[in-house]
């Protein structure tokens, strides 16, 4: 019994195929007629002449709209039929001239392929998981004399993709050198490769300062140690997502080192640091020496009380930074003081010189306040004396601006020409002061006539 369903079923699917397959793809009029006869052939003849001049033939509704889509991703192709009537609709592969579908039977066996349909005026060609191979043109056919078709295009766009066998690794050079880093990428459109840092900094590129350079060549020629970084290679076609590679750059160099301040000067008893910068690749061994020779190596000091030394050093990239810290320095701490930097390409040494320089002064250079008590005002000038009823038996005086004068007031106060009259006559009272300044004004008016 299962035999005979099987035999009956593939008899039903020849005989489909041969229905329609001569319509769609050499349009034969005569064989068409004799597969689907349900009538004598003359009956057939004359129905499809009919046809031909009958506004009832089906007709597309609408153009096979073109497709995108992405590799890995499912196609879906609409081909709209009205007034189907009888006839059949099938899908076939263009460039390859393959048949995919004949009404509601899948012929190809690519699997990934299927059919769908709704009342049979709307008919969907399924692609599933789209490859490559499956770029191109998609014809949908109705088994009319002539045939009648329309045609859509399935773009498959593939995201880019870095070809590691053709693209540069990390790199380590000397500094001077000229350097290539290529970047290869695969995709569809084809990918365009653009470089930049990936600390966001510019790129010295032959003589210019640029953000991004575009290629798969990034060519620098005499490297410093101002390329040293991470290089991003960047691959895009409008598909996303883009991809990048990083490729670290190493630019050997020896120690270089500089110094802020070359000579620094202490007290007795003072905290003292001395610093110094140093620039290496591949990273330096850094240390400081007294001027006797004794080793300070870096780490080897913690802040402890009593240490005498503190020696701490700071990456940051082929950057370094040294300090020394003395702790209260004493006077076998002052002299020359040596920091060194090393590398498998070289070394390089400063000195700093400390000297000493004489301590502050604790003693106070405040006047002691002074107090004006009533005594002293009623004495005047004679407030020098020994103050009664006070408990300290100092002597206070009163303070007096030499160049203030009681009639005239200070300088700026002063007639012209006028003379204070203590420059007069220093230890004078006042009041006789007075009298002998009116008899030198008499005189001075008297003075003329007389010459006269």
């Amino acid at each position: 019994m299962l035999l005979n369903r099987i035999l009956v079923s593939t008899i039903y699917i020849v005989v489909q195929f041969l229905a329609v397959c001569p319509a769609f793809v050499e349009g034969r009029q005569s064989r068409n007629l004799e597969i689907l006869g349900h009538h004598h052939n003359a009956q057939y003849a004359s129905v499809s002449e009919n046809f031909k001049n009958n506004s009832d033939l089906p007709r597309f509704a609408e153009e096979i709209q073109n497709v995108t889509v992405s590799k890995g991703r499912d196609a879906l192709l609409a081909c709209i039929v009205d007034n189907l009537r009888t006839y059949k609709v099938a899908w076939v592969r263009v460039d390859t001239q393959t048949i995919l579908s004949i009404h509601h039977n899948v012929i190809t066996q690519n699997p990934r392929i299927s059919l769908s349909y709704n009342d049979h005026r709307t008919w969907y060609l399924h692609i599933k998981k789209v490859e490559e191979v499956d770029r191109g043109w998609y014809m949908c056919q109705v088994n009319t004399d002539p045939m009648r078709s329309r045609q859509g295009y399935l773009e498959v766009v593939v995201p880019p993709s870095i070809i590691t066998k053709e693209t540069s690794t990390d790199m380590v050079v000397r500094e001077g050198s000229n350097v290539t880093l290529t970047c290869k990428a695969s995709g569809y459109p084809e990918p365009y490769i653009m470089w930049r840092r990936e600390d966001g900094k510019n790129i010295n590129y032959n003589g210019d300062s640029v953000n991004v350079v575009n290629g798969e060549v990034l060519h620098i020629v005499k490297i410093s140690r101002l390329h040293m970084g991470a290089y991003l290679c960047i691959a895009s076609n409008d598909v996303p997502p883009r991809v990048s590679q990083r490729i670290s750059l190493r630019v050997q160099f020896p120690p270089m080192l500089s110094i802020p301040n070359q000579l620094e000067a202490a007290y007795i008893g003072q905290d003292v640091m001395l610093e110094c910068h140093t620039e290496a690749y591949p990273t330096s061994i850094n240390y400081w020496t007294t001027e006797r020779g004794d080793m300070i190596v870096s780490g080897n000091y913690h802040s402890i009380a009593g240490d005498k030394y503190e020696a701490v050093s700071t990456d940051n990239g082929y950057n370094k930074y040294m300090m020394l810290k003395i702790r209260n320095v004493g006077p076998r701490d002052f002299g020359s003081y040596k920091c060194v930097a090393q590398n498998s390409l070289g070394g390089t040494d400063g000195d700093i010189k400390l000297d000493e320089i004489p301590a502050p002064s604790t003693t106070s250079t405040t006047p002691p306040p002074y107090y004006v008590t009533s005594s002293m005002k009623k004495n005047g000038r004679n407030g020098n004396k020994k103050l009664r009823q006070r408990p300290i038996d100092y002597e206070v005086e009163e303070w007096r601006d030499p160049d203030y004068d009681r009639d005239y007031g200070p300088p700026s106060m002063r007639p012209p020409g006028e003379l204070p009259v203590d420059a007069l006559s220093p230890g004078v009272s006042h009041r006789a002061q007075l009298v002998l300044h009116l008899l030198v004004s008499l005189l001075s008016l008297l003075l003329p006539a007389i010459r006269r």
